[in-house]
């Protein structure tokens, strides 16, 4: 084979890639980057204000018996959800699923903060888990943030870096 005709097959090869597709730049890029940041920063503010008020919310409550479902209803919801709605982000598209997620997070985050009985702010933090899961599916929010930046910072991987750090430290 000449080196006209491998040089065509090596360009058609990168046409028909993956990374051949859109590519974010500039205010877009750092647009979804943010919303994808700003969405993991609901949960880790949830878990982190939860995590220390919610001795004094089930004191108030009267649900010491109990205290533990709080927990585990947002966790089980949550580990239920996230392979289920991976498989179905991968043929339906993450974008549908990353909203729908933050939005059942947030209703059911305004619902255990009304809540008035043990049995409310169980079901509604289940509900909350029913978002985070359905948000940080593997096709949510955490794949979607890790490939937004394996596509951007296009660099070699190294072996000291995991896939999504590793070409932006090497691009840098």
């Amino acid at each position: 084979m000449d080196e006209k005709a491998m040089e065509r097959s090596s360009v058609s090869q990168q046409q028909a890639g993956p990374e051949s597709g859109r590519r974010l730049r500039g205010f877009a890029l750092f647009s979804v980057l943010g919303a994808l940041m700003l969405t993991l920063l609901l949960e880790a503010l949830d878990q982190t204000v939860v995590g220390t008020a919610l001795p004094r919310i089930i004191g108030s409550l009267q649900g010491f018996d109990r205290y533990t479902w709080a927990v585990t209803a947002y966790t089980l919801a949550s580990v239920i959800m996230i392979p289920t709605v991976g498989k179905l982000s991968d043929q339906f598209g993450r974008k549908r699923f990353l909203i729908a997620g933050t939005v059942i997070f947030l209703a059911g985050s305004a619902l255990a903060g009304a809540s008035q009985t043990m049995n409310e702010l169980i079901a509604f933090r289940a509900m909350q888990g029913l978002g985070a899961g359905i948000g940080n599916a593997p096709g949510g929010r955490a794949s979607s943030a890790s490939s937004m930046v394996s596509r951007t910072c296009s660099g070699p991987r190294s072996a000291a870096g995991s896939p999504t750090t590793g070409p932006c430290w090497e691009a840098w």
